[in-house]
């Protein structure tokens, strides 16, 4: 288990990295411009990407009361990717680290006013695999934006043939 997390982990940090560095290439009314979509923009998108892994990096830290900074965050795009980037390496940089004792341990957190509880291996997956989710969503808004070109292959395929 351990070894497929940090191939996730990894992936992960590329997959989303494939994926801003297209949007990089907009204008910045492009990258804020509203679309029908669960998050409205490409910012939104990602500013929501960010909250889920702080929130669940605190829950794992067992923070009784979890704060996004992600939810008032004003900055730009780049600011905003550089939030995520530092957040995701450090989940790497934890899994890399981690042992079974902790991939397996059983964390309780507290969600909608009920205690939850969770094996840290089961949230690892869901936080990459929330991840992936919303990366294709972020796809599909350059679509509705009418950027069609060159966007980055990111399924985990992609990501096998260039690690080596």
């Amino acid at each position: 288990m351990k070894e497929l997390l940090k191939q996730y982990a990894a992936y992960n940090i590329w997959a989303t990295k494939q994926l801003v560095d297209r949007i990089n290439k907009l204008p910045e009314e492009k990258i804020t411009q509203e679309v029908a979509s669960s998050f409205s923009s490409l910012y939104k998108t990602v500013q929501h990407m960010w909250r889920a892994e702080e929130l669940w990096w605190q829950r794992l830290k067992l923070v009784e009361n979890p704060v996004a900074q992600s939810d008032s965050f004003k900055g730009s795009f780049a600011e905003l990717y550089l939030q995520l980037h530092k957040q995701s390496l450090q989940w790497k940089e934890w899994v890399d680290a981690a042992g079974d004792n902790h991939l397996n341990f059983v964390f309780a957190y507290i969600r909608d006013k009920a205690e939850q509880k969770m094996a840290v291996n089961d949230m690892l997956l869901h936080l990459f695999n929330h991840a992936t989710f919303h990366r294709g969503q972020l796809v599909t808004i350059l679509r509705q934006l009418g950027e069609t070109d060159k966007i980055p292959q990111t399924d985990y395929v992609a990501y096998c043939r260039v690690r080596k």
